[in-house]
């Protein structure tokens, strides 16, 4: 089927274009957040088209796929359809709510009776309130990334987006404790300037901006363990990536992450004291971080698959196409 979606999340269109549809991706000349086009980071299949607003008018769409709230009258206004109503439409929800009002957030597709709302972690679900409007979860999947883990550097990896503005959100504020153990290496959007807004030289925090995938899913596996201090978030693909690498992983026991991180694969509390502990551990025991990554690799690949995501998508996709006629 043809399935019209904005490029808009990069890892997780990434997994999603990889199924067996055609995926219809809208492109702007100015290649804005709304016509971001193919992505130039992430390895892309051949069936995952860029389309200009234009053409979308007189293109066969069987569904479409939002996932921000502007988006439902954008897309009437380029297919001269209506999403829900004229061609069925699955809206997917990426975030926790954010809008202070949690736990009484009310989604912005609340109380609808044309779409359904398909979450990407029990933990969204949860906290959403979405009225009437019908709800499911489709886990995350990730492409596999083809590295595998070394552990070689005495190194902490982490990757944020844009850690000195979400600050708390994203547990900036806990890794001057976690540099004392050892140096961290920070990857992500956004990063520049973390070390100055920390007040930590240079050489207890590196950051890394904007590191194309791969090459970032390289340096990963040569650092010895994973820290993910999310306190609020969904599930951060990162943390399933690197898992899937082989990383051990010190993480605070916040959102999805309570059910990403089994036993074994590495530290999960919300007593920093035990992750700390943890990160010293790992430091000093390259076999052991090497052992709770094994098991990190396997629980990743087992539950966050790309066969099982995208076996997942294609029964919701057939079922609400099936349904509409």
């Amino acid at each position: 089927m043809n399935v019209l979606l904005w490029h808009v999340h990069g890892s997780w269109t990434t997994s999603f274009v990889h199924g067996k549809h055609h995926y219809l991706i809208p492109v702007t000349p100015d290649r804005g957040p709304y016509g971001l086009g193919r992505a130039r980071t992430y390895p892309w299949p051949d069936t995952a088209v860029e389309v200009t607003p234009d053409h979308l008018a007189t293109t066969d769409v069987d569904l479409v796929i939002l996932q921000r709230p502007e988006e439902l009258d954008l897309a009437t206004q380029w297919l001269g359809r209506r999403p829900g109503r004229d061609l069925p439409a699955i809206y997917v929800e990426h975030n926790t709510p954010k809008d202070g009002q949690v736990p009484n957030s009310r989604h912005p597709m609340a109380d609808r009776d044309d779409l359904l709302i398909a979450h990407v972690t029990g933990f969204n679900e949860l906290f959403w309130d979405t009225g009437a409007t019908r709800t499911t979860v489709v886990d995350h999947g990730i492409v596999a990334p083809t590295v595998e883990y070394t552990g070689e550097l005495d190194r902490l990896a982490v990757v944020i987006n844009e850690p000195v503005r979400r600050w708390r959100v994203t547990g900036t504020d806990l890794l001057p404790r976690f540099a004392e153990i050892a140096p961290l290496d920070v990857f992500g959007m956004g990063v520049a300037g973390l070390p100055d807004r920390l007040g930590l030289p240079g050489d207890r925090v590196t950051v890394h901006d904007d590191v194309p995938q791969a090459r970032m899913h390289t340096e990963l596996a040569r650092r010895r363990a994973y820290l993910h201090l999310c306190r609020w978030t969904s599930l951060g693909l990162s943390l399933i990536e690197a898992m899937a690498i082989g990383m051990p992983v010190v993480a605070l026991a916040t959102t999805e992450a309570v059910m990403a991180v089994p036993p074994g694969a590495g530290a999960l509390s919300t007593r920093v004291d035990v992750l700390l502990d943890a990160a010293r551990r790992f430091m000093a025991e390259p076999a052991e971080a090497r052992r709770a990554g094994a098991e990190a690799r396997l629980a990743a690949r087992d539950r966050y698959g790309l066969d099982r995501f995208l076996a997942d998508w294609d029964r919701l996709l057939e079922e609400e196409v099936c349904a509409s006629r």
